[in-house]
């Protein structure tokens, strides 16, 4: 499989390059140049094979010829050792809990499979790698998980000062060794400018090999349509089925509408999102307008520009029309997400985080007769109980879950939103 730029088609490059440069030239984004079909036998028994073996089919083309099916196999079952339940949270309406992982969201498997990937090449070559990533709460915990210790891999993570939860950043900055924490005096859009700028940047790139676990990477994106196949996997719904997922920088419903391109029998998607609604105003308007970002209770989903749009508009050919077809767009706000938790956890008993929260209401507000509904569960609400406790009125006890990594130490540095601060600090080799 050969990977091209979303700007330039005739940027072309294999997936080793794709998941080390993460970034084309041009500030594009790299796409793989066909969508496969699974074969029938895979989408049509879903349940009469394992989750590996599902994960190897998905993503043995788009890696064929870069690492030996043995070694992918091997990847997947290191990738994928924690469960991902199917719950019932009231009729026709279940949630996938992408939480079960070591850093409690759903941006673990992505990671590890990254991490994996990258692992492999670096023994190969033995060229060592230095990952760049921005993150407004999971992406960078998930990360430094799991590229924690791999040998010839260095992990710089930059998160907006003040805009992630307790838990958030004492798994963010609790490492030490290879992985590097940096607090950004910013909002999760400056850091994905400092990012996005140093992989354009001459200068840190000869000096540094630098790479990036962010959704825009890849490999990153891939392994996340694996959760699509494994909900359906556990239906035994005949009925239409619809996603409802939490959206910030959009990784997730691209993977998604990536398994429906596949071959996975989804109807629609819904896109949910807090205030930062640029997606849902496209969808609607056609238009898009990014936004400076709001911090918001759901804050993972707090991006105004998030930068896998560019890859829904190539899985959509460009055409508003397609994906507004496909996609239908929802928003709501801080006192909504409160509410919201509140109602499902006295109706249900079943306790949403504020991301899960925007995503359940949003299957509430439009599921129609005939359809079965998924919302995605993308995080523990341990990890927001700041915002979980006011919503019920009540202090919930998770000290056995988090007594752990609270007593850790924490190791971080504090910068500015300053690009040519940063690229110093990388080229005088500080931190």
């Amino acid at each position: 499989m050969i990977f091209h730029s979303t700007k330039n088609k005739d940027h072309r490059v294999s997936f080793k390059e794709a998941i080390f440069k993460s970034l084309p030239p041009d500030n594009g984004l790299y796409f793989p140049e066909f969508i496969p079909e699974l074969p029938e036998e895979i989408i049509a028994d879903l349940g009469g094979h394992s989750e590996i073996e599902i994960a190897f089919a998905i993503a043995k083309p788009f890696i064929e010829g870069q690492i030996p099916e043995s070694e992918l196999f091997e990847i997947l079952e290191d990738t994928l050792t924690f469960s991902f339940p199917l719950t019932d949270v009231e009729d026709h309406i279940k949630t996938l809990e992408l939480f079960h992982g070591p850093t409690w969201a759903f941006k673990d498997v992505g990671a590890r499979f990254l991490s994996r990937c990258m692992g492999y090449f670096t023994r190969e070559s033995g060229e060592e790698s230095v990952i760049l990533v921005a993150t407004s709460g999971d992406t960078g915990s998930a990360v430094a998980a799991g590229f924690y210790d791999v040998p010839g891999v260095e992990v710089k993570i930059l998160y907006p000062k003040n805009k992630v939860s307790e838990i958030q950043q004492k798994q963010l900055t609790s490492w030490g060794k290879n992985i590097n924490a940096f607090e950004v005096n910013g909002t999760f859009d400056d850091c994905q400018k400092i990012v996005k700028s140093a992989f354009l940047d001459k200068d840190l790139n000869e000096a540094l090999n630098l790479s990036s676990a962010n959704s825009i990477n890849i490999a990153r994106l891939l392994p996340q349509s694996f959760y699509y196949f494994f909900a359906i996997r556990q239906l035994e719904s005949k009925e239409k089925i619809v996603f409802s997922v939490p959206s910030g920088n959009f990784g997730n419903l691209t993977a998604g509408v990536l398994a429906q391109k596949l071959g996975l029998p989804i109807d629609h998607f819904i896109a949910a999102t807090n205030v930062n609604r640029v997606v849902p105003d496209y969808l609607e308007t056609g238009k898009y307008v990014p936004q400076p970002a709001v911090q918001t209770y759901a804050n993972a989903m707090d991006v105004g520009d998030p930068s896998n749009f560019v890859r829904l508009l190539e899985l959509f050919h460009h055409s508003h029309p397609e994906m507004a077809y496909d996609i239908k767009g929802f928003h709501m706000n801080d006192d909504m997400i409160l509410e919201t938790i509140r109602v499902c956890y006295e109706k249900n008993g079943y306790l949403l985080d504020p991301h899960g929260a925007i995503a359940y209401e949003a299957l509430k507000k439009n599921l129609k007769p005939g359809e079965q509904g998924i919302f995605m569960e993308t995080a523990h609400p341990v990890k927001f109980l700041n915002v979980v406790d006011i919503a019920i009125d009540e202090e919930l006890d998770f000290k056995e879950k988090t007594k752990e990594l609270l007593q850790k130490g924490s190791y971080y540095h504090s910068i500015e939103k300053d690009f040519a601060g940063f690229k110093e600090m990388m080229l005088a080799g500080k931190y």
